[in-house]
C-alpha cells in the first residue's frame, strides 16, 4: 500500500516539474512531522500538496508585484 502511494506521488512529481520545488520541500517537512507521530508517508503526501500550493501562490504574488512595478504606457 505504501509503495503504491509513493509511486503515485513520484508520477505526479514527474508530470508537473514547474512546482516540484514546493512539493519537495513540503514533502520533506511533512515526512519529518509525520514521522514523529508514526505517519511519515501520509505527512509527506500532505506536505507535498501544501508545499505545491504555497509555492504556486508565492509565484502568483511575485508576478502581480512585477506587473504593478512596470509603468503603464498611455496611448496618445
Amino acid at each position: 500500500m505504501r509503495y503504491v502511494l509513493v509511486a503515485t506521488v513520484a508520477a505526479l512529481l514527474a508530470s508537473s516539474p514547474a512546482y516540484a520545488i514546493g512539493c519537495i520541500t513540503g514533502g520533506v517537512a511533512g515526512a519529518v512531522a509525520g514521522h514523529v507521530v508514526h505517519h511519515g508517508v501520509v505527512g509527506a503526501v500532505g506536505g507535498c500538496i501544501a508545499g505545491h500550493e504555497l509555492h504556486k501562490r508565492q509565484l502568483q504574488q511575485q508576478r502581480l508585484q512585477q506587473q504593478q512595478n512596470y509603468p503603464v504606457q498611455q496611448q496618445q
